[in-house]
């Protein structure tokens, strides 16, 4: 250990990103060769990143990138919040999601088998942040958007990304509605988007909810009822309907209109939606970045 100058311990580090424990010992097992020691540690990372890759990661960040007509999101996952504000974890995920936008790649896997700068694949680089972080990390989900014209992303405290694609209308209007996506999560973007499955159950719904009086109605106006109660649900779960969250006074639809807009795509992504997430207090998550637990 003697033998290892503290300046190559240092140059080590900074160019690993790995421990000065794990950079001495690197040093040490490969006789002070500062390349054979970076295989070593890329090694060493990718066993650990094996070994975590089962713990359950439903933190983490979304991030976009955007140019040129095309637009990315991407979810990159980690164990705790804690580590969602590590530089190191910050700057990879935005480096994923330039290379999601510049690669092309149309999905996760292509993406994970992209190039990452310095050397190796994205996936490569997510399994050797793992000795770095010490926590599983997973590049998750992606979404890409093409469009000839207005396109528009919108993040929000890093855990809910939008995407917003319109035909006609202002770089401030697909802002806009893509915070009012961000904000009121709408289920579909017009009426005839909604299957019918859902529509037969809220109508069956709204029947059940009914008072025997009103039942008894004529049929014609029994089925009148039930429309307007379904038609108030349809318009609460679509995007057009729903009135908008910069101006309350007109719906999504109405602001389009007003701009002669009409919505292309829209895609939203939340950090950890589908994970079950494992409950753990505030003590076990500092004993697990202490590497007690």
């Amino acid at each position: 250990m003697s033998n290892i100058s503290a300046q190559l311990v240092k140059e080590l580090r900074e160019r690993s990103g790995a421990g000065m424990m794990e950079c001495k010992k690197a040093l040490v097992e490969n006789n002070g060769d500062i390349e054979v020691a970076m295989e070593w540690l890329r090694k060493s990372g990718l066993a650990k990143a094996d070994k975590k890759a089962g713990r359950v990661a439903a933190e983490g960040r979304i991030v976009a990138a955007q140019a040129n007509g095309h637009a990315v999101l991407v979810e990159v996952n980690c164990e705790t919040d804690f580590v969602t504000k590590n530089p190191d974890f910050v700057t990879f995920s935005d480096n994923v999601a330039e290379i999601a936008l510049k690669s092309g790649a149309k999905d996760v896997d292509a993406l994970k088998a992209a190039a990452y700068p310095g050397g190796g694949t994205v996936e490569e680089a997510s399994k050797a942040l793992v000795a770095t972080i010490g926590e599983n990390i997973q590049v998750r989900r992606m979404a890409h958007v093409s469009n000839q014209g207005v396109i528009a992303n919108y993040l929000h405290g890093g855990r809910i990304g939008v995407l917003v694609a319109l035909k006609g209308g202002s770089d401030e209007l697909a802002k806009g509605i893509a915070m009012h996506v961000a904000a009121m999560n709408p289920q579909f973007v017009r009426a005839d988007d909604v299957p019918a499955d859902f529509l037969a159950k809220e109508k069956d719904i709204a029947l059940s909810q009914m008072s025997d009086k009103e039942k008894n109605k004529p049929a014609d106006i029994l089925e009148k009822i039930v429309s307007g109660k379904v038609a108030k649900i349809i318009s609460e779960v679509t995007l057009l309907g729903q009135a908008y969250v910069l101006d309350t006074n007109v719906t999504v639809a109405d602001a389009l209109k007003k701009e002669g807009a009409d919505v292309v795509s829209v895609v939203r992504l939340a950090v950890g939606e589908g994970i079950e997430k494992v409950e753990e207090d505030f003590a076990a998550e500092v004993m697990k970045q202490a590497g007690l637990a």
